[in-house]
């Protein structure tokens, strides 16, 4: 039976790639996709969304949440983008009315309760406020997959703070107190899958749209990244999230207790584990402490096949 997932999205160019790998895995059911702000708009990421959902235009098209009205201190766009797909432009015609994206994890996950595992790929914003929605979400949802924060990598969104923590380090601490069974997914990992390319090369080079979705946003991602970092490759990161529950073999973990720091200025979002000996601390996530590339790169080139 595929997992029902729905995916908390901010969509930048490796949300839009896990968003085609999610879509078009048949072991997964994607219930919903989830806009939130974070490397966009709110106002843009649900438009990215759905613009995704038209291009893939898969079999069975999941539901859509719109993002919540919240502002950030910090954007993606100077790497995704002012749109959040490499400024590549896509035809949108089908925008409606969506429910927030906070009502629909709450609303569908008392329809499948005990079935649904959130995939977080973005700030924990949205699932905050459901949890404050909804407070029996924590009895209600299978797990959740975090990709997010950080354990011995420097950050990316400041010295020690990771881009999705740093957005909303209230929100993520609220999640991670939450009690919600969590698989967290950090920089150290998710910095590790890198798309270069050679990797675009193998790619679908068919006239589907689909196809042509993905060779316009990675090559974007691929340009991107090379002009800012100097990097050879696009980094994956979101895509590592739909792994954790479709290839979950593929991670290595270990049981944790993980907290953010919600002030300072030089440590707002940063990820804290406490490790320390004898602390009586609980774990409360279990950590990807690394993955196997080659079963990632053979689940990506088996998928994503939109001919």
């Amino acid at each position: 039976m595929a997992r029902k997932v729905i995916l908390v999205t901010d969509p930048g160019l490796d949300g839009a790639f896990a968003i085609a790998l999610a879509l078009h895995d048949p072991e997964l059911e994607v219930l919903a996709l989830a806009a939130t702000a974070g490397n966009v708009s709110a106002d843009q990421a649900t438009r990215n969304v759905q613009t995704i959902v038209e291009q893939l235009d898969p079999p069975r098209w999941p539901r859509l949440g719109a993002a919540l009205a919240v502002d950030y201190d910090i954007d993606g766009t100077n790497l995704h983008g002012a749109n959040g797909l490499g400024g590549v432009e896509f035809p949108c015609a089908r925008l409606h009315h969506s429910h927030p994206s906070d009502k629909l994890i709450s609303d569908l996950a008392r329809h499948n309760p005990k079935e649904v595992t959130i995939v977080l790929l973005g700030p924990a914003t949205v699932l905050a406020r459901a949890l404050d929605r909804d407070p029996e979400l924590t009895s209600l949802l299978q797990r959740v997959v975090i990709v997010g924060g950080s354990w011995h990598e420097p950050g990316d969104a400041g010295p020690v703070s990771e881009f999705h923590f740093s957005c909303d380090p209230a929100a993520a601490r609220q999640v991670l107190r939450s009690g919600l069974p969590l698989t967290l997914i950090p920089l150290d990992v998710s910095r590790k899958l890198v798309f270069s390319p050679a990797d675009l090369l193998r790619l679908p080079a068919d006239d589907s749209p689909g196809a042509a979705f993905l060779h316009k946003t990675v090559k974007q991602g691929i340009s991107r990244t090379a002009s800012l970092y100097g990097t050879e490759g696009f980094y994956l990161q979101d895509v590592l999230g739909i792994v954790a529950v479709s290839k979950q073999e593929s991670f290595t973990t270990r049981p944790a207790c993980a907290d953010v720091e919600t002030r300072g200025d030089l440590t707002r979002g940063m990820t804290v584990f406490d490790s320390r000996w004898g602390t009586k601390a609980k774990p409360n996530v279990e950590l990807a402490t690394s993955v196997d590339l080659a079963t990632v790169r053979k689940y990506i080139s088996t998928t994503v096949d939109l001919a």
